[in-house]
């Protein structure tokens, strides 16, 4: 294959997988990488059973976790779909982001596997593997698109759900790991492009070496 495109392709896939890979470790155990994330202007909300006054929520791939008035950071236990409920002044009004909301984030992991998956194929310059190596990149790309499609309804949710509480003011924002989802999409897109084309531009070379050497044999008789 050609370098102009094999080299391009594989830089992609791997910034793909890195992005990828850190918006999968995410909250617990990544603090600066979160899907979503609310800041508390007045109100002095709280969260589940914690009833002191926070100032921040943030949403990321396995939990939520909170920032207290005091600076104290919080987190709800680790899972793939879990629950948060935020509490108004006084505990008496309350919304709820339910496990349906966070259950489908879990699609960003197995996004991460299968751009690994087609980086390992890009490696190779067998004609098969490079095949294999495009469509991988074209099904990481479109598994990529279904967890930014998550990641904008779980913003989308949690900003309806901010405006039902009352008494309190917020604003709610998309964080890190949801645009860094959207650009290792864009670069799963661009991977899975330039290897199908540099295959594509493999042949054509490979036909036209080959119609030159019989021509030239022709020539000789």
């Amino acid at each position: 294959m050609p370098r102009v495109f094999h080299i391009p392709g594989v830089i992609f896939l791997f910034c793909a997988f890195v992005l990828l890979f850190l918006v999968s470790i995410s909250l617990p155990y990544l603090t600066v990488i979160d899907i979503a994330r609310v800041k508390f202007k007045s109100g002095s909300p709280s969260v589940d059973q914690d009833t002191n006054p926070i100032q921040q929520i943030r949403f990321g791939t396995w939990a939520s976790c909170w920032y207290e008035d005091s600076g104290i950071r919080a987190c709800s236990p680790a899972d793939n779909a879990y629950s948060t409920t935020i509490f108004g002044p006084n505990r008496q009004d309350f919304v709820t982001i339910a496990p349906s909301w966070t259950r489908g984030l879990a699609v960003h992991p197995v996004a991460t596997g299968v751009t690994f998956i087609a980086l390992l194929l890009s490696l190779s310059t067998h004609v098969l593997f490079t095949l294999l190596a495009s469509l991988t990149a074209f099904l990481a790309a479109l598994l990529t698109l279904i967890a930014f499609a998550i990641d904008i309804a779980l913003y989308a949710w949690l900003k309806h759900q901010m405006s039902k509480l009352a008494g309190v003011g917020s604003n709610t924002d998309t964080a890190p790991g949801f645009w860094m989802t959207f650009v290792a999409f864009l670069l799963l897109c661009f991977a899975g492009c330039t290897v199908c084309f540099g295959r594509r531009r493999d042949r054509m070379e490979g036909a036209t070496t080959y119609n030159y050497s019989w021509k030239n044999r022709f020539r000789r008789y």
